[in-house]
């Protein structure tokens, strides 16, 4: 993906700043509450820990919370920058701890180059945090923080720097040694790399077989060999008798490269001298010692991974760090040892013979993947790296004596992990990643609206979709060059001077001149916005469309109904939104477009909404919600409800769908199985259809508002062609998404 600069200060700095916010976990709104919070509710957990402190972990959240800690001597690729300028880049960790492992962080930025002053803080933090994972603080002094610490405080300390890519790569290594034909205590290793990550891995790749003889290691200065003098005491564990001139000599016959460097360093006739069945792992970022493409040009024998998304095989500390401390934290480990780390090396390499299933290749969009050369890691979005790996973690605490909880329910723990990740928040990247396998091309209407053209950049450079932008095309090209985008990245249509208005003029006479439209009024109103994107999806210029920034509802979905109109069998049109809670997602349908829907009407809206579910790779369960459950309260209200859901059944009897029932019937499980067992729906509903414009609209706005969920939509069901509307003043992520589920749309329809 090409991110700017501009954007990625925006991102960071709009709305509420940075990236993170601390939210209560318990009800803190009337003074009873506060009173249980704090004074003088709170003395009864703290007389309890005093008398066992190991309480703590059962009255607060230490036992889910880690600190990311820097000096910020070793920022990403920034080098010494800084604490403050470090914080970013730990705010962020922080955000991939919860989103991978729904782990909680607090970043501490500590304002220090002395080791033994970064020790202290950390030892004085112990009562504070389940676990610290060190971060961005550069070698050797890392080597000694890290080792005292792990000697003299009783949580899991992890540097990620040094053990992240250790452990990710050694399981690449492991899987690619197999491919290769080659046994991993024979193969000859060249590191180009000599700091913290490049030790730990080599150290890592010993623990997994490796022999130590067979490592040649590289630094700035040249090869790491016994006849100098200037080596820490790190460098001299894999220092050689045997020296080689150049990094070019070391690579001849070469099994494998290990790139922890920087980019360009390795050319193609280096890649071509090596041995059979070579490896490289080519793992600088952004630039890797080697590009993929040039590498694999030189030799189809070649097994090859780097650190970018964009190329096979990315070897990712994502992959690591987050399920590593998941295991550790759920068994109260005292530390992170060896064993835990290999533990997780082995899962990943497991994981990654394992058959892909349906949900990660829809998630690539519809790439397929299988154990080979360029499939030996699993993808870093890989929903099942959680339950391999904190598991086996886990495990391998409690069998080698570190674990405080000595006893898990395996299988139990697997579902917790599952119900940790919320799976069904992983709908807007599945679009996404499905947009970007065949982008379509989406037009724009209010193309002058700053927004729309950020999100049209976005959806281009990240290959999302082609976007077409429509309004006045001086304002459109001055306000693309004030923000400083790329004026070629944009398809621009001015409608008032399009040389295709005088046909989509015609046409759109064509479709309305029985409904009251003349061919002088239809040459006006084509020069309208909406209804010029509309003509362009009706006549096959464009995919999808997407409006709605700055007008208002109907004046977005009117021209579309005109232009398009509904999808053959279908009498009315509706409106979904997606709702995000913190656990679960719904469906919500219909409220936008139907006042008061009849039964008849009703049961098309629940048909498109269970369509557009599954377009999702989500298994729609319907509910028809009313004020009455199952004939209660059998008034005309209610009973239109009854009757959509038999007409649904008779047209889709393999659809889960029942109702009338009312909301928390619908999702909460327990009053489903205890007092309705005899419901279809098992679990709670994921599709709500509402019996009126009035109760959805009101519903999906407080869930919005109230409830803190996270509303996606409207997405139009029931059109011939993909149209969207956005909600008024949308975010630029909002339109993205909104883009990317359009695409997708469009790419059904073709179907």
């Amino acid at each position: 993906m090409k991110i700017t600069k501009e954007e990625a200060l925006l991102y960071h700095s709009s709305g509420r700043v940075g990236k993170i916010e601390v939210i209560p976990s318990k009800p803190c709104l009337t003074s009873r509450d506060l009173s249980l919070a704090y004074t003088p509710g709170v003395a009864e957990p703290c007389r309890e820990i005093h008398k066992n402190v190991e309480d703590v972990y059962k009255y607060t959240a230490k036992g889910n919370l880690v600190a990311v800690l820097s000096n910020g001597t070793a920022v990403l690729g920034l080098g010494d920058i800084g604490p403050e300028a470090g914080k970013p880049v730990m705010e962020g960790k922080g955000v991939l701890f919860k989103r991978f492992a729904d782990i909680d962080v607090f970043d501490i930025e500590v304002n220090s180059h002395d080791p033994q002053e970064v020790i202290k803080v950390c030892q004085l933090l112990e009562p504070t945090f389940g676990g610290i994972n060190l971060e961005d603080i550069k070698a050797p002094e890392c080597f000694e923080i890290e080792e005292t610490l792990k000697a003299t405080m009783n949580i899991p300390v992890f540097h990620d720097d040094q053990h992240g890519t250790a452990i990710i790569s050694c399981a690449a290594l492991i899987n690619a040694v197999e491919l290769a034909g080659k046994k991993i205590d024979e193969v000859k290793i060249v590191v180009n790399g000599a700091g913290a990550s490049a030790i730990s891995c080599c150290r890592h790749y010993i623990k997994a077989g490796a022999k130590r003889e067979n490592i040649w290691m590289f630094d700035t200065k040249g090869c790491v060999s016994k006849d100098r003098t200037d080596l820490n005491k790190y460098k001299k564990e894999f220092a050689q008798e045997k020296k080689f001139d150049s990094l070019a000599d070391a690579m001849k016959g070469a099994d494998v490269f290990i790139g922890l460097s920087v980019g360009g360093v390795v050319n193609k006739d280096m890649v071509k001298s090596m041995a059979k069945n070579p490896i490289i792992f080519a793992m600088a970022n952004p630039d890797p010692e080697i590009m993929y493409d040039d590498a694999i040009s030189v030799r189809d024998d070649l097994i090859m991974a780097t650190g970018r998304s964009d190329f096979p095989n990315q070897v990712n500390n994502v992959l690591g760090f987050p399920f590593i401390f998941r295991g550790a934290l759920d068994v109260r480990a005292v530390q992170i040892n060896d064993e835990m780390k290999m533990a997780a090396t082995l899962a990943l390499a497991r994981l990654a013979k394992e058959k892909v299933p349906e949900m990660v290749i829809k998630a690539y969009g519809g790439e397929e993947f299988q154990f080979g050369k360029t499939y030996i890691i699993p993808k870093p979005f890989d929903p099942r790296v959680l339950w391999y790996v904190a598991p086996a973690v886990a495990k391998a605490a409690i069998e080698t004596g570190v674990a405080k909880i000595k006893e898990m329910d395996w299988t139990e723990y697997e579902e917790q992990l599952k119900e940790r990740l919320g799976l069904s928040k992983e709908i807007v990247r599945v679009m996404i990643h499905k947009a970007q396998r065949k982008p379509k091309k989406v037009v724009y209407p209010e193309g002058e609206e700053e927004n729309i053209i950020r999100a049209a950049h976005s959806v281009y450079a990240d290959g999302i979709a082609n976007p077409i932008l429509l309004g006045d095309k001086n304002k459109i090209i001055n306000e693309i060059r004030r923000i400083g985008y790329d004026l070629n990245e944009f398809e621009i249509i001015e409608p008032a001077t399009c040389e295709k208005c005088e046909q989509y003029a015609n046409e759109f006479f064509r479709r309305r001149q029985r409904k009251g439209a003349t061919l002088y009024d239809s040459r006006e109103i084509i020069k309208k916005n909406n209804y010029y994107g509309s003509m362009m999806l009706a006549l096959g210029d464009a995919d999808a469309m997407i409006s709605g920034y700055s007008t208002s509802y109907p004046n977005t979905i009117k021209p579309a109904l005109q232009c398009i109109g509904v999808k053959e069998g279908m009498s009315v049109v509706s409106g979904m939104y997606i709702v995000i809670t913190k656990k679960d997602t719904y469906f919500f349908s219909d409220c936008t477009v139907n006042v008061n829907p009849n039964a008849q009407q009703l049961a098309e809206i629940a048909l498109s909404a269970a369509d557009a579910v599954k377009s999702f790779d989500v298994e729609p369960k319907i509910a028809m919600l009313s004020f009455s459950n199952f004939g209660s309260a059998p008034y005309p209200e209610s009973l239109k409800v009854k009757e959509a859901v038999k007409i649904v059944k008779s047209k889709r009897p393999e659809l889960i769908i029942d109702g009338e029932m009312q909301a928390d019937t619908a999702v909460v499980p327990e009053i489903l199985e205890k007092t309705f067992p005899f419901t279809e729906i098992k679990g709670g509903a994921n599709v709500l259809i509402f019996p009126d414009l009035g109760s959805a609209n009101i519903a999906y706005k407080l869930m919005a508002r109230i409830g803190q969920a996270t509303v996606i939509g409207p997405i139009l069901l029931g059109m011939k062609k993909p149209v969207h509307v956005l909600q008024r003043g949308a975010t630029v992520d909002d339109i993205i998404n909104m883009t990317a589920i359009a695409v997708v749309d469009a790419q059904e329809s073709k179907k």
